[in-house]
């Protein structure tokens, strides 16, 4: 990552602890500099972005740069959390891929429509998981331009500070 000083962070929201340790494992093997974070449900995945509850300290809860969201998640599912951050002024510029094993067109269609970034079919194998995650963090980190807002470096604030939730 050409004249990136610090780790990019991403925030995934996924129920699957087996999801979760496998993007891991891949972001560590494509020796790219990203810092992952892991949130459970969609509730926790609001929380850390709205710097509620146990993510209150927003020491701990960097700006991610992008969001990697299952759909089927307890509490409040992916469809719901994404309507929420896409309706919301300061969390909608983050980019949200929607990473799940379903294949239904219906759910394609309903993110699309939501507004999701991208939607990728979970692979099976472990170095097809590697490629992905190579090509996605390339992409949103290197190839596209983002407003500084997405990114959490305008006038070195953390914009998603929220007090009306």
């Amino acid at each position: 990552m050409k004249g990136r000083e610090k780790n990019l962070t991403i925030l995934m929201a996924d129920d699957d602890e087996d999801d979760g340790i496998l993007v891991r494992e891949a972001l560590a093997e494509s020796q790219l500099p990203i810092e992952l974070y892991i949130v459970s449900n969609g509730e926790e995945l609001m929380d850390y972005l709205y710097h509620r509850g146990r993510y209150a300290n927003n020491s701990k809860t960097p700006h991610p740069g992008l969001i990697l969201l299952d759909l089927n998640m307890p509490k409040i599912d992916g469809l719901e959390a994404l309507k929420e951050i896409k309706a919301d002024p300061q969390l909608r510029q983050i980019p949200v891929v929607v990473l799940s094993t379903s294949r239904a067109e219906e759910d394609i269609y309903n993110t699309y429509n939501l507004g999701a970034n991208s939607f990728i079919i979970k692979p099976v194998a472990f170095a097809s998981l590697v490629e992905v995650m190579k090509t996605l963090v390339k992409y949103w980190f290197e190839i596209v331009k983002l407003p500084l807002e997405a990114v959490g470096e305008k006038h070195g604030q953390k914009p998603y500070q929220s007090s009306v939730h």
